[in-house]
């Protein structure tokens, strides 16, 4: 008999999630653009249709929604947990750059000067012509223009300048999280907009030993944070010198792969050696008296982490999240017919919540009765909850639910007894089910070439990393960057590189490195 019922229950459900899925599929609005119709159309709706950002008033800016921020705010907790574990401290400093500050360091200025924004005047006034409007008060121009920053390097080290004085002052090791402004002539939400979030760190040092060791440190700490909380596989190294950071000596880089075979670049560390030290004079006094020029490092991720989560592993219903950064990470739903059937099925999904709150899962219940449980599978698939409880009268009886995962699409019922440990189990194997696709997917467009027949047709018909000889000039870089759109991602670290010879231009490689269009 109880058999009989628990599959009536399950006919019955069944048959309510395959209605609710076909009015669905019947809305037009509601089905997303394939990925392989199209993958910027299909990126740009589901950022808008997740409910995670949109356009703002101001061209090129974008509205971070509460759902999108809260995805944010899980990255800035674990990643400042990470920061301060490793002696950083957080501090704030101005989003205005006097305009001589900024042209200080020559490269940095150079490298910026096309994305800045300038602020010249501080004040409105009524158009005496029209007085429904504001025009620019000439007599309120600045005595100096102030730039709004790009990036902080100018207004950091101009502070530094009054608080290092002796080897006793250092290191100093502070990181900001912040905005900045780069005036970006085509925008894309979170890829690349005028105004993003960011952090960025900016450390001083005695020496040149100490600060490239900072400068690896925290690329290694964006590589943990890649692969461990966003299950995102980085391939770690360096960027050649036309692709380096304005005002660095050294910029080392996590790449990761989308599905669309283009590469991202994740995160960076610069090493700064003493440019910056030098055009704002700052020294300190060494142990036996002498003064030196302080060695820097600066780095940072910013917002566009956000894009690089979405199209790593998201699919044609919408968004896939690893559990470690998922906002919810349990959605329970209720299966019902009448307020006795929703009371009776909410006492068990309050005690299932606390039970799962107890043991650090975020979970939502949602009892709204406005909505029909078909809509509410559509909506959290789509916002890539990762796994959803679904819990009817029946299911109650039998002391089950139906859970199912986000990422493979599976369904299965589960005992109430021990649910919780069954949902941490889940939730650890979907993390690592995410970064093992990824990595699969990664790993299988990594192409090795070589001679440049091969080069572009694989730039062509398959995408992805390819593998290929590089004299190590620039000339090679940018002629290959002018036929094929690709750039040099990043000169992988390796112990004992292979020499060869370079697929455009013949002459003598040092090493391989990894080529790739890229966003």
């Amino acid at each position: 008999m109880k058999d009989k019922q628990k599959n009536s229950s399950f006919v019955l459900h069944y048959i309510q999630i395959i209605r609710n899925k076909i009015c669905a599929k019947l809305n037009v609005g509601k089905k997303l653009t394939s990925r392989s119709e199209d993958y910027s159309r299909w990126y740009n709706e589901l950022v808008v249709r997740a409910d995670l950002a949109e356009n703002s008033a101001v061209r090129g800016c974008m509205v971070i929604k509460p759902y999108g921020y809260a995805i944010w705010e899980k990255m800035q907790l674990e990643l400042d947990k990470m920061f301060k574990a490793t002696g950083h401290q957080n501090a704030y400093f101005p989003l205005f750059v006097p305009k001589s500050l900024f042209e200080a360091e020559e490269k940095n200025a150079e490298g910026f000067a096309k994305e800045c924004a300038v602020v010249t005047h501080y004040r409105l006034k009524t158009d005496p012509e029209d007085s429904s409007k504001l025009i620019v008060d000439p007599d309120a121009k600045l005595e100096e223009e102030l730039v709004v920053r790009p990036t902080s390097e100018a207004i950091i080290w101009n502070t530094y300048k009054n608080w290092i004085q002796s080897y006793r002052d250092l290191p100093i090791m502070v990181n900001q999280w912040a905005n900045v402004v780069r005036w970006e002539m085509r925008p894309r939400l979170f890829l690349r907009t005028a105004e993003f979030l960011w952090q960025e760190g900016h450390t001083a040092h005695s020496t040149r030993e100490e600060a490239l060791q900072e400068t690896k440190l925290i690329n290694n700490l964006y590589a943990d944070f890649a692969e461990n909380f966003m299950a995102i596989p980085v391939i770690q190294g360096l960027k050649s010198e036309s692709e380096r950071f304005a005002g660095a000596e050294e910029t080392y880089c996590i790449e990761a792969l989308m599905q669309d075979g283009k590469a991202l670049q994740a995160g960076t560390s610069h090493f700064l050696g003493q440019n910056f030290a030098k055009a704002f004079d700052v020294k300190f006094a060494t142990k036996s008296g002498d003064l030196e020029y302080v060695w820097a490092t600066s780095w940072g991720v910013s917002t566009r982490l956000m894009g690089a989560l979405i199209m790593t592993h998201s699919d044609d219903n919408g968004l896939v999240l690893p559990p470690n950064l998922a906002p919810i990470q349990v959605v329970i739903i209720p299966i019902y017919s009448g307020s006795d059937q929703l009371v009776t099925i909410s006492l068990v999904a309050k005690k299932i919540m606390k039970e799962l709150s107890a043991v650090g899962i975020s979970v939502k219940y949602d009892d709204r009765d406005n909505f029909k449980p078909g809509f509410k599978f559509n909506d959290y698939e789509l916002k890539g909850v990762p796994l959803r409880i679904a819990i009817g009268p029946r299911d109650i009886d039998n002391k089950v639910v139906e859970l199912a995962r986000r990422d493979t699409m599976e369904k299965k019922l589960v005992a109430l007894d021990g649910l919780s440990q069954q949902i941490q189990a889940s939730l650890n194997e979907m993390q690592i089910n995410l970064f093992s696709r990824a990595l699969k997917f990664r790993d299988d467009h990594i192409t090795e070439v070589n001679n440049f027949d091969e080069f572009t047709s694989t730039i062509i018909k398959k995408g992805g990393f390819i593998s290929a000889h590089w004299d190590g000039t620039f000339e090679t870089e940018e002629a290959i960057k002018k036929e094929t759109k690709a750039t040099i991602r990043c000169i992988p670290l390796k112990e004992n590189p292979q020499k060869g010879k370079c697929v455009y231009s013949g002459k003598p490689s040092n090493q391989r490195v990894l080529f790739s269009k890229a966003y």
